[in-house]
This record gives structure tokens, sequence and C-alpha cells, in this order.
């Protein structure tokens, strides 16, 4: 490592196995209440899982971690071990970096296998900050409820990821003419005989961005096991069902992708829907939408009346950059939204930004106040869910109530 940037060649050198420690798995610390309207609201916390503390534990095998909010007012990178982990499907529990291979076939040139030395000498050496965020963040708090991972609002994080671009991976065997998507796959396996492999696509144009990278590090370490090792996809400003960890497998396709995870799963309505609702159109889920979250204090706490009062938060413009936050809800400004002022711009359009704002005296009970976060596309949260039966993409407007005394 040189002036704090993991290059290509420390990854190289210095990668050797990763392990993931099975017996500290079982350790589990306190209960938090994810405030969830719809079920079983309390998780387990784990200050032992393998290279994380305090996390809220939703499931051990194949794990799933959230962050608890308070991660959140800490800063604009997310600390690795703090970042949240999802996986769909049991992922090796070692992985020697030496032996990796990455598969790259189908409507190429030359099909080739690459070792790291290959992927971390295809191109320049990038560095991107951006957030990742799984698809069904926040789905607990939909109501009525909906199947699935029952997330809170801690399942996303950013980071500053450094890899090579994928596209410079993919000049290693040469793109046929015609081609049109471009399919991932990773390590982990299916639980049951049968089930499908979990395996994404992006479109071309997509995989041939200049942002979108194969990732050996995260903020300026070696991947985490649990986050991927030895590389992952990073596909800025898209929910993180595309970003493939354990990266073993890239298949240029021709035509369109009719596998499980994107032709049938992780897909939502094209038309307005409502409970019970069936035989409605989809589309994937692609692009996040933006996103934004009052950190500084918690639903409930308690303000001093008829002092001025300094509330703070976290934005994100989504797969745009962000353009502005505003406080709305009774009591921000006499009912008009109020607007607040975006903290440095330091790490690009895909990253946190802070915000903050101070309204000059608490008259009284500051009653469901939130923040609105608009990106420079014109896309801004909306103020009542937009329920879907997977619960994807929730960005409504999240509310929290101060009382005064």
């Amino acid at each position: 490592m040189s002036g704090g940037r993991l290059s290509r060649r420390a990854l190289i050198a210095g990668a050797g196995t990763a392990a993931l420690a099975a017996p500290a798995l079982a350790k589990l610390g306190g209960m938090i209440d994810l405030g969830l309207p719809g079920g079983p609201s309390l998780r387990p916390t784990t200050p032992d899982f393998p290279g994380k503390q305090g996390m809220i534990v939703q499931r051990i095998r194949p794990p799933l971690l959230e962050a608890p909010m308070a991660v959140f007012r800490e800063g604009v990178i997310t600390p690795n071990d703090r970042h949240f982990v999802r996986w769909n499907w049991p992922m090796p529990t070692e992985v020697k970096a030496a032996d990796h291979r990455v598969a790259v076939g189908g409507a190429v040139k030359q099909p080739v296998s690459l070792t790291l030395d290959d992927i971390a000498s295809a191109g320049e050496q990038v560095e991107i900050v951006a957030i990742n965020q799984c698809a069904g963040n926040g789905r607990g708090l939909s109501e009525p409820r909906v199947t699935g991972t029952q997330w809170g609002n801690g399942a996303m994080a950013c980071a500053k990821w450094t890899g090579v671009r994928l596209k410079d991976v993919l000049a290693k065997a040469g793109v046929a003419e015609g081609a049109k998507r471009v399919r991932l796959a990773g390590l982990d396996v299916p639980l049951t005989e049968g089930a499908p492999q979990f395996i994404k696509s992006i479109p071309l144009d997509i995989a041939m961005r200049d942002d979108v990278l194969v990732a050996w590090a995260m903020n300026d370490e070696p991947l985490p096991i649990l986050h991927g090792f030895p590389l992952r996809i990073v596909v800025p400003g898209w929910f993180s069902t595309y970003w493939v960890k354990m990266l073993s497998t890239i298949e240029v396709l021709a035509g369109e992708d009719e596998s499980h995870y994107v032709a049938e799963t992780y897909r939502w309505p094209t038309v307005a829907v409502k409970p019970g609702d069936k035989d409605f159109p989809t589309v994937p889920i692609t692009a996040m939408p933006p996103r934004s979250f009052i950190t500084s204090h918690a639903d409930g706490a308690v303000v001093r009346k008829g002092e001025p009062l300094t509330l703070e938060g976290i934005a994100m413009g989504g797969n745009a950059a962000l353009a502005k936050v505003e406080l709305v809800g009774a009591g921000s400004g006499g009912g008009e939204p109020v607007p607040c002022t975006l903290g440095p711009d330091d790490h690009g359009p895909y990253a946190f930004r802070r915000w903050s704002v101070t309204l000059p005296q608490v008259s009284g009970d500051l009653v469901e106040i939130g923040s609105k976060a608009t990106n420079r596309e014109g896309a801004s949260q909306p103020d009542a869910l937009v329920w879907n039966p997977s619960g994807y993409a929730r960005n409504v407007i999240e509310r929290i109530t101060l009382r005064a005394q």
C-alpha cells in the first residue's frame, strides 16, 4: 500500500486466502427494535460476527446483516465493519486468491480465463465512491406487509471501491458484434438441488460505462470475504443486486437474459398496484431513486421548547447527483418546505451527502417531520409510499416526531 491506496500489486502480493471464522457466527449480543409496523420488530445484534461489530442480524446463514441507523450519524463513508451484508445463497467460507479465476465467454471473440493478476492489469486503476443498497432496503416498513427479508433502513452503505473498469476486462476477450447484455455470476451456490444460481446481467451500455468496476478493494482494504473477496462488481447508482460478489464468470449475451433473477424476480410493477393484484406487467429493478434521513434525532426524541434546533442527516441522489434537501412536515416553518444546507460534495454523485438545517425556535411538538431529497434529474421522494408486492425501491419521505419540553 502506498499513500493510503491499495495498489493492484498489493492485491496480488497480499491477498492470500480469505476465510470466514464459522464458530463466531453463533455469538449474539443484545436486541434492537426496528419499529416494523407489520410483524415482529425485535432483532438480535452481534458484536462478534467476523469483521463486523454491532450489526443487526436478520439471518445467520446465509448472512443478512443490517447496520443500525446510528452508523449513519458518523460520516459519509461507512466503515467496512458496519457495512450491511446480503447473500442470497451460501457463500464459500474460504477463497484462495492464487487459485481464483474469472471465466469470460459467450458472445466474445476469444474466451479467456483470467487470474487476479490478469484482472488487475487489464486497465487503469479506478476509485469510485458509491452507495451499495439492497433493493429491499426498508421493506419491513411496508404497509401492508410484504414477503421477503424484513429490513429496516440499514441495508445500505457508502464506500470507496477500487478496481478496474469492467469494459477493460471485457476487452481481454473482445465483445462480439451484436452483444446485448453482460451476465455475471459468483461462487455462491444454491442451498437446494435444482434451485437457480444467483446470476444477474446488465445491459451492454451499462457494462461499458467508465464507472462500472471489477473491484478488489473497499475503503483501501482488500474486499472482506463477507463482501465478495477477491472480486466484486460495482455498478454506481444501481441497486446492489447487480453488484455480484466473489465474481467467477462473465458471460456476454447476444440476446435477452431469461435467467431466474432477471426474468422472474427482482422485478417491480410498471403500473400502480394494490395488495391482491395479479398478472400486472413488471420490469427489472435497476437504478436507485433519491433518499434522505434525519440522523441527528430518533423518533420520539425530546427537544427543548423555546430554543433553536439543528437537525442533521444524510441524503443521496440515487442514480444522479443530489440537487437539494428540504425539511417537510408540520412544524417545519409553518408547513412550507425549509431548504437545508448541503455538506461538501467531496465524493462524487453516487455518495451520501450530509445536510443540516436550523429552526430558529421550537414552539411545540414537531409532528411527522421528514427530509425530502431531489436529484439533478428532478426525481424527488414521494410523500406517500408507492407500494409494491416485493417492497422494492422504497424512497418515501421518512418521518419522525420530536417532543418539545
